[in-house]
């Protein structure tokens, strides 16, 4: 694993400092009081602890969206995070929630000096992540509890449709370091939600992520990016497969209504992207 990437880690027992030891035939990370992660042959490392209430998106789902996202209809989201990033050098971009890894890799291109940390609760997407990027190092880990970096050790952190732990973010983001967090806009893909009854954008997602920066970050910035796809309606069936809709909709009945779609199938991306910077000590 990269050592500039391990040397910022910590264990998620004691919170010590990891080193990557050989195993005898295998690799893994040890503190020094002894508590020991695999390094996976796919290439990433368990960092979880204890009992995972969720074992987050699932091997179908991380399938769906790798394939989706190969055809570049999310590109706006990277490109929106690049723009954003691309006015530093960050030395760890940390990606909380990363899935594939595709948004982090699209980072670390402009940023050329950096390395990445993919950090996700599931299995499928932490083997993608590993792959995503020669400079990407992939750990699950499960971004409700304590992350598994030392204090400060993050000079720009991603999150992208996925949960967000204010108080870690802020503990594991160096003082000058920047946080952008993407969410869905209200009207994110929104004839889908009307034509084939998906679960809606809260109303209230702002409001909630307003919530969860409050007292650890300051927004400097939100914006909002959209764009309207020609999709197939097998690009519609795999686009739905990849998001939350994939756990409370019903296969056959879902099938069916995409089956009668026109194409190409008209569908809006939106979604806003919110910089964050640090709080002031009170």
């Amino acid at each position: 694993m990269d050592p500039r990437v391990v040397a910022r880690l910590r264990c998620p027992v004691c919170h010590d400092s990891l080193t990557e030891v050989d195993t005898g035939g295998s690799r893994a990370l040890r503190c020094p009081r002894r508590h020991s992660f695999d390094i996976a042959r796919q290439g990433y490392v368990n960092l979880l602890t204890g009992r995972v209430a969720h074992s987050g998106d699932t091997a179908g789902m991380i399938a769906a969206r790798a394939d989706f996202l190969s055809g570049g209809h999310f590109d706006i989201v990277s490109t929106a995070l690049t723009e954003a990033a691309s006015a530093d050098a960050y030395p760890l971009v940390v990606d909380a929630g990363a899935g594939t890894g595709r948004h982090l890799s699209s980072v670390l291109e402009v940023a050329p000096e950096a390395v990445g940390l993919a950090l996700d609760v599931s299995k499928s997407a932490s083997r993608r992540a590993a792959r995503a990027h020669p400079r990407v190092t992939a750990a699950l880990a499960d971004t409700w509890r304590r992350l598994p970096l030392a204090d400060a050790s993050a000079a720009l952190l991603l999150n992208v449709f996925a949960p967000r732990n204010g108080a870690e973010f802020r503990r594991v983001l160096a003082p000058g370091g920047r946080l952008l967090v993407v969410t869905p806009a209200t009207d994110h893909l929104t004839e889908l939600v009307t034509a084939l009854g998906l679960l809606r954008v809260d109303p209230t997602k702002a409001d909630r992520v307003a919530a969860s920066m409050a007292g650890h970050f300051t927004e400097e910035s939100t914006t909002v990016h959209r764009q309207v796809l020609a999709l197939s309606r097998a690009e519609v069936a795999t686009l739905v497969g990849m998001g939350p809709s994939a756990w409370h909709t019903d296969p056959v009945g879902l099938a069916a209504r995409i089956g009668v779609l026109a194409e190409p199938v008209r569908v809006t991306v939106a979604v806003r992207l919110g910089t964050y910077r640090p709080a002031s000590p009170v």
